[in-house]
C-alpha cells in the first residue's frame, strides 16, 4: 500500500449530522499518522454562540478562515476575523466559532493527530451565552 492518499473533500464523512454546515475530519478519511484536518463550512447563525465552549489538555489548533467572516471568542474576548486570517490557540485557552453572517464561512482547522480526541477536550458550559 502506498504511504500517501488523494480524497475528494465531498468524499470524506460530514460528522455534523442534523446540525447546518458540514464538518469534514481529514484525518480519518485519509487515514493520517501526525496531523489532523477538519474543513468546515459554517452557515450564518452558527457555530458555539448560545452553547459551550471548549479547550484542551495538551492539543494546540491553528485555525484558518478560508472566506468569510467568524467571530471567535478566546476567554473573555471576542474578536471578528475575516477571510485569509490564521488564528493559532493554545490547549488552555477556552475557545469557540460563531458566523453572524450573512454568508457561509469555510473555516480549516488543524492540530496535532490525537488516537482519542474527546479524551483531550474539556468543555467549558455556558461559555458564550446568547
Amino acid at each position: 500500500m502506498a504511504d500517501w492518499a488523494i480524497r475528494r473533500l465531498h468524499d470524506i464523512p460530514d460528522v455534523l449530522g442534523d446540525y447546518p454546515g458540514e464538518m469534514r475530519m481529514g484525518s480519518f478519511g485519509l487515514d493520517c499518522e501526525q496531523v489532523a484536518f477538519t474543513w468546515r463550512r459554517m452557515p450564518q447563525q452558527t457555530g458555539g454562540k448560545g452553547s459551550y465552549g471548549h479547550r484542551h489538555k495538551t492539543q494546540e489548533e491553528i485555525y484558518f478562515v478560508a472566506s468569510g467572516r467568524l467571530l471567535f471568542k478566546l476567554e473573555d474576548e471576542v474578536m471578528e476575523v475575516p477571510a485569509g486570517t490564521v488564528v493559532r490557540v493554545g490547549p488552555d485557552v477556552a475557545r469557540s466559532v460563531w458566523n453572524e453572517g450573512p454568508d457561509d464561512a469555510v473555516l480549516i482547522m488543524v492540530s496535532k493527530k490525537l488516537d482519542d480526541p474527546g479524551a483531550d477536550i474539556e468543555k467549558v458550559e455556558d461559555f458564550w451565552p446568547a
